[in-house]
């Protein structure tokens, strides 16, 4: 198992220079990956690149472009350059989105995400892989009348969904390479989430499915007063469907119930239950709520587990 950290603030924007500084000092840390989430600023794809090419060896993700709003060509424009920019060490991360979010800023209905989601996937395969599409669906057309294959993009991106539902999951393990389950604890994991993905990628014949399990997560000697920091932080998640289901699912009473806060014997035992439970990749986030000094504690003890 892998251990990662998000470089997404939880209270602003950080200019990219002091960006790439986090991502160093979290390389230096022992941390495998650093992930970034895509809001109405930065382009994460953009920001992971120059992350990645800045600090060798740290590999990046995104975490996760809605797919709502986008088009396969223009996403795998951006995913390629990132790949072929930091040497095979991107991850791209994609997401369904939220009907407020979709409809208020883009005017788009949000409508039928689950098909739309499996032809996005669809249509995008192909132009990872060979940098060619010809796909007529009913929700999008993704056709190359020239090449679109970028020189090093190599591997093929690797394509995680942030999908938690049964539909959702279905079409992950059938045409993508993983998900990205946020607020999901181990118990949602182990019961739901990844035998529901994982019979799917094996009905479609494909390996068994990455788990990037995103966990907000603080080593403190506060863990009150950093619990309830979580609790206003991660309240707007206890309104939207997916994440109500993965919290109950999880047997937390709201989101900052699947937190993973507290001393460094408490939070490694968590990062244990995670694996235990399918997990094949942790990545903290919002390692900010307690102030800088427990962010580097957090870190620094990820990346003790990370080297074993």
């Amino acid at each position: 198992m892998t251990l990662g950290v998000t470089l997404s603030s939880t209270s602003r924007q950080l200019p990219v220079d002091d960006t790439v500084r986090l991502a160093k000092e979290a390389y230096d840390a022992g941390l495998h990956s650093a992930w970034f989430g895509q809001t109405f600023a930065y382009d994460s794809p953009s920001l992971a690149a120059i992350v990645g090419r800045e600090v060798p060896g740290l590999h990046v993700g995104t975490s996760a472009i809605p797919v709502f709003g986008r088009h396969p060509l223009l996403v795998s424009s951006q995913a390629q350059t990132a790949q072929a920019a930091t040497g095979g060490r991107y991850h791209l991360g994609l997401a369904l989105g939220t009907r407020h979010l979709t409809e208020t800023a883009f005017g788009l209905p949000y409508e039928r995400p689950i098909g739309l989601l499996r032809e996005f996937l669809t249509a995008l395969r192909p132009l990872l892989e060979t940098g060619e599409a010809d796909f007529h669906g009913e929700l999008l057309t993704a056709t190359t009348p020239y090449p679109a294959a970028v020189p090093g993009a190599e591997p093929p991106v690797p394509v995680l969904v942030a999908a938690m539902g049964p539909q959702a999951l279905r079409v992950s393990g059938e045409l993508a390479d993983g998900i990205l389950p946020f607020l999901a604890g181990p118990r949602a994991l182990a019961e739901h989430i990844v035998p529901t993905v994982t019979a799917a990628a094996e009905a479609a014949g494909r390996p068994a499915p990455r788990i990037v399990a995103l966990v907000p997560g603080v080593v403190t000697a506060d863990a009150e007063g950093v619990r309830q920091k979580a609790a206003e932080a991660l309240a707007l998640y206890e309104r939207i469907p997916s994440y109500q289901r993965a919290i109950e699912l999880s047997g937390a009473e709201g989101a900052a119930g699947v937190a993973v806060i507290g001393d460094e014997e408490t939070v490694a035992a968590e990062v244990r239950r995670f694996s235990e439970a399918g997990a094949t990749e942790v990545v903290f986030t919002a390692t900010d709520l307690g102030g800088e000094d427990d962010r580097r504690r957090t870190w620094k003890l990820l990346g003790e587990l990370a080297r074993g």
